[in-house]
């Protein structure tokens, strides 16, 4: 990917999964990151798989908090004197069932964290470093923003506001910053593991390629979008399905 090396990041929700996957990446590809998430013991354990504090540091808090965010803009910029690419990979999916039955404190506390966390942070990099210097931004939404899945459709709302916010960025943010997203659908991490676990098999029979997606299927279209080989793209949602929504699934 070209325009990576020497690079920073903040990847959102990275101690494991499609963060740390993504951390990952970026670091095999030069840039240096901050990862976030909620256990400071995981995030330990994340920065040492990175190679460590010359790769990568890690800031313990929870997503939707404004202290968190800023501590972790701060500290990034203190540890590696920029701050070039954010990744909003954070995300929950407390509760399943039909819309019409779901409890609207949790509904609320998905969207805060989902989609106003997404924007929180976007604001965060961009009073702190964007906003005078440029870069670019990725977010993590999901095919369940795309299609109804029902049984997770208030993740999915909050999964389309997302997209939503992702154009509107673009807009506002450009021509220093893009912005874009990108929309998996199921890929096996513990996060998922309700959708696939002990039925894989039968599962990924929905898909054309005959298989769910891995942490690194994500990784790749990230690094894409935040390199220079993205110099031209703004405002757009790649799908990473494996064909299934084509297929007529979720």
């Amino acid at each position: 990917m070209q325009g990576l090396d020497g690079k920073v990041a903040i990847v959102t929700g990275a101690s494991r999964g499609i963060g740390l996957g993504i951390a990952q990446r970026l670091v095999d590809e030069g840039a240096r990151v901050c990862v976030t998430a909620r256990k400071p013991e995981a995030l330990d354990e994340a920065v040492a798989a990175l190679g460590g504090p010359d790769h990568a540091i890690a800031v313990a808090g929870k997503a939707d908090d404004p202290e968190h965010r800023a501590d972790a803009v701060r500290r990034t910029i203190e540890a590696f004197g920029s701050l070039d690419f954010l990744v909003n990979n954070a995300g929950i999916n407390p509760v399943a069932g039909p819309l019409i039955e779901i409890d609207l404190g949790a509904a609320r506390k998905i969207v805060e964290v989902n989609a106003l966390g997404a924007l929180a942070w976007a604001q965060e990099v961009h009073r702190a470093w964007m906003g005078e210097h440029g870069g670019a931004i990725v977010n993590i939404s999901s095919v369940s923003g795309v299609k109804p899945a029902p049984g997770i459709s208030m993740y999915g709302a909050s999964k389309a506001m997302m997209i939503s916010l992702t154009e509107s960025l673009a807009v506002e943010l450009g021509p220093a910053i893009r912005v874009n997203a990108v929309a998996p659908a199921v890929v096996k991490t513990q996060f998922a593991s309700l959708l696939f676990e002990g039925r894989e098999e039968e599962v990924s029979q929905a898909y054309p390629l005959k298989r769910l997606g891995v942490p690194e299927d994500v990784a790749g279209s990230v690094a894409f979008l935040l390199s220079d080989d993205a110099a031209w793209l703004t405002g757009q949602t790649i799908v990473l399905d494996g064909g299934v929504t084509l297929a007529g699934g979720v």
